[in-house]
């Protein structure tokens, strides 16, 4: 399964100034509990933001200008070369913007975290694509401050 995850305020914003713009408590939780023991790939500016290999998960970082590797690190000069990397595991895209661009044709379901907030200034944005590809299904809405809510794209 290829599959893409991505948190994303509500007007799109999912970078400001090299980082994730939000601190949630238990937003993360997704992330970790479906990319441990899968294969994740990233970008470079995502990988050196993170600064290591994430821990009990390959990890694949997409460069053209530098190489990574290391136990379970691995490097690829595009997303499609990721996925060939990866063989048969179930492989999670998890940015930056260029990567997800590139893999949205390719993926079978996109995880989305819509956290409920409109960031200002913000610098790095979720690629535009067609809705209507997708079967939408809403999980739950949780978050104390600030809400946040899981959404599944799944591929028609």
């Amino acid at each position: 399964m290829v599959g893409l995850i991505v948190a994303r305020s509500k007007n799109n914003v999912i970078g400001k100034n090299g980082q994730i713009p939000w601190k949630i408590k238990g937003e993360q939780k997704q992330f970790k509990d479906l990319t441990t023991g899968n294969v994740v790939v990233m970008g470079r500016k995502s990988y050196e933001e993170i600064g290591h290999p994430l821990p009990n998960r390959t990890t694949i970082v997409v460069s053209k200008t530098k190489k990574y590797e290391g136990e379970n690190l691995f490097t690829a000069g595009s997303v499609k070369e990721a996925i060939e990397m990866a063989g048969n595991r179930d492989i999670y895209i998890a940015g930056g913007y260029g990567l997800y661009k590139e893999a949205i044709p390719l993926v079978e379901k996109m995880y989305f975290t819509e956290v409920h907030l409109n960031v200002e200034d913000g610098d790095v944005f979720f690629p535009e694509f067609d809705e209507n590809d997708f079967e939408i299904s809403k999980g739950e809405t949780l978050g104390d401050e600030i809400k946040y809510t899981r959404m599944v794209y799944s591929r028609k």
